[in-house]
């Protein structure tokens, strides 16, 4: 039996595709390994958000040639999509998919053999052909309580800093009687939670006869799920309308991932984000007219170039001012071939390193104060698995509105729904 090992690199939707390969694989007669393992194929899902992540996807394509040098190595998704011609001259790669061509990932293996090691590429030209969605289906997913659930792919945005646009295309939506087919087997399967997950998940049905809350509302109606948790949104698609809507659809989770990147009005227009901070306060606020306490989520991206220290003390005060759950901070990072590599004023590391931890820490005081609300406090928890700590066993578990929580008990509680007292994870 072939043994074949994968790798996945960056993004949810790049997790979800490689399980998707991995099942394929399997279904094909592979038998899986870790990836650090030898193997006779190495998949590697590559990433190209910044210059570093292409690096990190050359140095784990080469790492597997070491490995086995008789290998096949696969390089597979966005670094390769976006730097086509310096992965056809990297001798450590015998196969190369690009995004949209990852289903074909079995035929080409049986190409490269038939053709006695001669090089494989399938690369579509995605940002000069029309596309359809890709249908990469997850099986059976690997987490034992949540299913990420992708239903779509590219992005129409071209944000100053990103890009995505270039390696995944324009916005594709999974067909609406596909998602409901494969959330039906997950029930089925025992998964009481979806996660919606895309690389643009707010512009889902804008290609087709749908929406995201006609999505949602289907999804709904489906016996066994019992929580729907979106992914990252862009503040636009926070209306009243939508708001109203999502209210009186119980199973959605009250976590709302707005994606912000600044506080700063003039570094917004610079990024090419389509909001001021005004207006995604508005949003902020809608959410919390409705809900009692929702869970607001968020990135920032410090140092953009050009991010003047007024600039920077703007976007702290914004963060405190909004208050959220969490803040996901990133410290702007160049991607060749985006409009704001080439911008002038670019920001020292160092300087973006002291602005990440000023940052950092607000954020941490914002997620204590949020969890601080839930004590002595009923919550409903789906439990996942147990952990150990100080000899005291504890079983782990997330609200609704992602706050971890432990129980102390022996029992195994393991995808149960259950409302117990609010119990701190350690923080």
């Amino acid at each position: 039996m072939k043994k074949a090992a994968l790798h996945s690199l960056g993004c949810k939707v790049n997790s979800y595709e490689t399980e998707a390969m991995q099942q394929m694989l399997e279904q094909a007669g592979y038998e899986i390994v870790p990836f650090h393992d030898r193997a006779d194929v190495y998949i590697i899902n590559t990433c190209s958000v910044t210059n570093i992540a292409d690096r990190k996807s050359r140095q784990m394509i080469h790492k597997a040639k070491k490995m086995n040098p008789g290998a096949i190595v696969v390089a597979a998704g966005c670094y390769v999509q976006t730097s086509t011609e310096q992965a056809k001259a990297d001798a450590a790669i015998d196969i190369i998919i690009g995004n949209n061509k990852k289903q074909d990932l079995l035929n080409m293996l049986a190409a490269y053999e038939a053709d006695h090691g001669a090089e494989q590429e399938g690369v579509l030209d995605i940002n000069h052909t029309k596309q359809e969605y890709e249908e990469l289906t997850v099986i059976h997913p690997s987490e034992h309580t949540r299913a990420f659930l992708k239903v779509q792919d590219g992005c129409n945005q071209f944000c100053s800093y990103c890009i995505i646009p270039y390696a995944r295309g324009r916005v594709r939506s999974r067909k609406l009687e596909d998602v409901e087919r494969e959330a039906r087997r997950l029930a089925e399967n025992g998964f009481q939670e979806l996660v919606l997950t895309g690389i643009h998940l707010s512009s889902y049905g804008i290609d087709c006869d749908s929406s995201l809350l006609e999505l949602i509302r289907t999804l709904h109606g489906i016996d066994g799920i019992e929580r729907i948790r979106l992914g990252s949104l862009e503040p636009g698609i926070i209306t009243e309308s939508f708001v109203q809507a999502l209210v009186k659809l119980p199973k959605v989770c009250p976590h709302f991932h707005l994606s912000l990147q600044s506080g700063s009005a003039t570094v917004l227009r610079r990024m090419n984000r389509r909001y001021t901070p005004e207006e995604y306060l508005e949003k902020c606020e809608l959410l919390r007219q409705y809900y009692e306490h929702p869970a607001i989520t968020t990135d920032v991206i410090v140092g953009f170039p050009g991010e003047t220290s007024e600039e920077f003390a703007e976007t702290c005060a914004f963060v405190k001012k909004v208050d959220f759950y969490e803040v996901h901070v990133f410290k702007y990072s160049k991607r060749n071939g985006t409009v704001a590599a080439s911008m002038p004023d670019q920001i020292p590391e160092s300087l973006k390193a002291e602005r990440s931890s000023i940052l950092m820490e607000l954020a941490e005081r914002q997620k204590k104060e949020f969890i601080q609300y839930y004590e002595g406090k009923e919550v409903s928890v789906l439990f996942e698995e147990p952990v150990e700590v100080d000899g005291v066993r504890y079983f782990e578990g997330l609200t609704p509105e992602y706050v971890k929580v432990w129980v102390p008990t022996e029992e195994n509680l393991t995808n149960r729904i259950m409302k117990v007292e609010f119990f701190p994870y350690l923080y």
